[in-house]
């Protein structure tokens, strides 16, 4: 028997949660199960929370944003009407999942997991901190490169109902819009065991959401700062590629450990430096953005939520920005076996 979303009451659909996690009888499906439960538990209606006196103003007029960007995204955008972000939850934590990244110290290919439903995926999710750094710890002491970072929204592909999350309130309203339409885009198109093209095509479907949202609502100031925001995120990932091209070229080379190893430090050593300049050029802090060490894991986390980013660029522009155009080539693409569907992507962001 197939238990449909709509067919199950929440309460149900986590006791069934609960015993496919028993029955995969592993701390981390009890965690994951868990976590997930506190985040349905905690989920408020969006318009009581706005008419709630108590409820700070900000978020009150974010919420209400919320709304409005959610109903955009149905009637302009082809996104899901369901109940997905039409309740709020307080997590109060600045983060609701901390992910872990992880690669052969000379290699860029990820470490996979595979979980029921969903796949494949190049990172492993925890809804506390202390128990992905003790992933992480076990990872590093394997000889992997590790990356751990904090995670504020994700999707469950429309398998429950998410909510927004205060986590969600640190962003600027045109990233609190474009990850609602970025999530949502997940509902739309989502195929087992290929990260990448998931949440690069997501992300093309945030910023052309983000763009007519922004014209539709005559908020010009809004748009150049997102567009600000888009030629910097290009300029980051070009010295990521930049990195990425050199590294996998001392890798494949005949030298010994040492010699590669000593080759990947200075390589890091001078894409951190170029991303200083960047970022204060940029008035960033700088700091704060490298606090966390760069190694063969931290590029894995760029490059999964990008690295197609300019093929589904291209693939929207030949539709002429036309979303039911693109979703439709997009699909068309996804149902390619997986070489077939990586060369022609390739091949899409050389147009």
């Amino acid at each position: 028997m197939i238990l449909t979303k709509s067919a199950v009451p929440a309460a149900a659909r986590i006791a069934v949660l609960l015993v496919v996690v028993f029955a995969l009888n592993g701390c981390y499906y009890m965690q994951a199960a868990g976590g997930q439960i506190e985040v349905l538990r905690k989920r408020e209606p969006i318009r009581e929370v706005i008419l709630d006196p108590d409820t700070p103003p900000d978020v009150a007029r974010r919420l209400e944003l919320v709304q409005d960007a959610r109903t955009f995204s149905i009637r302009e955008l082809g996104l899901p009407d369901n109940d997905s972000y039409r309740t709020y939850a307080d997590l109060e934590r600045e983060f609701v999942v901390w992910s872990i990244f992880a690669a052969p110290e000379f290699s860029l290919e990820p470490r996979r997991w595979c979980y029921p439903i969903v796949g494949c995926v190049s990172y492993r999710g925890y809804f506390k901190e202390q128990a992905a750094r003790r992933e992480a710890a076990k990872l590093t002491a394997e000889g992997l490169d590790v990356f751990v970072g904090g995670v504020a929204a994700y999707s469950t592909l429309g398998r429950f109902d998410d909510p927004v999350l205060n986590t969600m309130m640190q962003w600027g309203d045109t990233q609190l819009i474009g990850v609602l339409f970025h999530e949502l885009a997940h509902q739309v198109l989502y195929i087992r065991d290929d990260t990448a093209f998931n949440e690069s095509f997501a992300t093309a479907v945030e910023e052309c959401g983000v763009q007519k949202y922004l014209a539709e609502r005559g908020r010009g100031e809004l748009y150049a700062d997102y567009e600000r925001q888009k030629r910097f995120r290009r300029e980051v990932m070009e010295l990521i590629n930049a990195a990425r091209s050199d590294l996998r070229t001392f890798y494949s080379e005949t030298i010994d450990a040492d010699e590669k190893r000593l080759l990947k430090e200075h390589r890091l050593e001078r894409l951190v430096a170029d991303l200083r300049t960047l970022l204060e050029s940029d008035g960033r802090d700088a700091d704060a953005w490298l606090r966390a060490p760069f190694n063969n894991a931290r590029l894995v986390s760029f490059t999964l939520y990008e690295g197609y980013l300019p093929s589904f660029r291209q693939m929207l522009a030949e539709c002429e920005d036309d979303l039911p155009c693109f979703y439709a080539e997009a699909r068309r693409v996804s149902e390619l076996d997986a070489e077939a569907r990586k060369a022609h992507l390739a091949e899409l962001a050389t147009r």
